[in-house]
């Protein structure tokens, strides 16, 4: 089903393309888990291209979820995510909380202190779970830095949902703790689509790098995985680098310029996030490099701004608020008393200089 959702994605982009109007373009297309095997791309209606996609991952979404809760009752959600520095996440908390008012939810979203600081966000989780929240969504920094908080959640009943970033589920249970749910993306694909469409630019090869997150983040590791995989199996790529940056601009901005003294002739950059990316941008721009491609992954309002100018190539995303609003829905299944088998997938889509036009209007 991952690839029938990819193929669904991508064919509104060949039929936007071939009707010059106005359903969406796309580079690449969703991903998401085994549903319905005879799925079929739906009739394309004459809609905005952000409207018309953001249609489709509502109802890819939904489809997994159902059948879905009742109304909420005032339900006291608590969600933790990881650093309102980061404006991939402020704006996660704005939309969870535009969620939670939708569905008749009462939220509070918190956060640590910075976006590697995984001791104060476990410190945060802990005192949530003393909190008389019916669900908490966690959105870890790395693997295991949240298990003491999530088995003290177990003990207090709470029930935990783990949206993007992964648990380590494995040390989760050895030390005596459990998920109730999870809700995420496939980051490997991210990574993946980004370097294909790199890859498929670059009709002469060259040399391409990798700025990674934190060390042990899941999405970092995924991300960078897929990359990976492409530029190692793609003819005439040659990857001279893979840089942990931790997320953080300045030392993206660093590692770019070192990158780009010791190969003057970089062709490309993957960054694991949209900071990160920017940062390469202007790196670059120092250096007097206009040549390089570099992608993203969040498509941030900055990285719109960027890809829109000309500066970043591309970056990946998926729709925030309905990604917050099928949290928030799962989150009401559980306190309901409903299950939902195995984890919930969003789509995503590249956005690319060459179809960024669509994405006006996208959330």
């Amino acid at each position: 089903m991952k690839r029938i959702l990819v193929l669904l994605l991508t064919l509104i982009m060949c039929f936007s393309m071939l009707a010059g109007c106005s359903a969406p373009a796309q580079d690449a297309g969703a991903v998401a888990p085994e549903q319905d095997s005879q799925a079929k791309a739906p009739e394309i209606q004459q809609a905005a291209p952000a409207e018309e996609m953001l249609k489709e991952i509502e109802k890819s979404l939904m489809t997994q979820l159902q059948p879905l809760p009742e109304a909420g009752k005032n339900e006291k959600i608590g969600v933790l995510i990881i650093s309102l520095t980061n404006s991939f996440w402020a704006n996660m908390k704005t939309c969870y909380e535009q969620a939670g008012k939708d569905l008749g939810i009462t939220v509070e979203v918190l956060t640590g202190t910075t976006e590697g600081d995984t001791t104060s966000q476990l410190e945060t989780l802990m005192t949530m779970a003393s909190k008389d929240y019916d669900a908490i969504i966690v959105s870890p920094i790395d693997g295991t830095n949240l298990i003491p908080g999530i088995i003290q959640c177990n003990q207090n009943n709470v029930k935990v949902i783990n949206l993007g970033p992964g648990v380590d589920t494995k040390a989760l249970e050895a030390a005596g703790g459990h998920l109730d749910g999870k809700i995420t993306v496939m980051f490997q694909d991210q990574g993946r689509l980004c370097a294909e469409d790199m890859v498929s630019r670059l009709s002469g090869g060259g040399k391409v790098a990798i700025l990674q997150g934190l060390a042990g983040a899941a999405q970092s590791e995924g991300r960078t995985t897929g990359a990976k995989a492409v530029f190692d199996a793609s003819k005439g790529i040659d990857l001279v680098a893979v840089q942990p940056c931790d997320w953080d601009a300045t030392i993206a901005y660093d590692a770019t310029k070192a990158l780009i003294q010791a190969n003057p002739d970089l062709k490309g950059i993957f960054a694991c996030n949209d900071v990160m990316a920017l940062a390469a941008v202007e790196a670059l721009k120092s250096e007097g490099k206009t040549d390089v491609l570099v992608y993203g992954v969040d498509f941030t309002a900055d990285a719109k701004a960027s890809i829109e100018s000309g500066g970043m190539m591309g970056s990946m995303t998926y729709s925030s608020a309905i990604y917050t609003k099928a949290a928030m829905l799962y989150a009401l299944k559980l306190v309901q008393g409903q299950t939902v088998e195995g984890p919930v997938y969003s789509p995503i889509t590249l956005v690319t200089q060459d179809n960024v036009k669509d994405f006006d209007g996208w959330k």
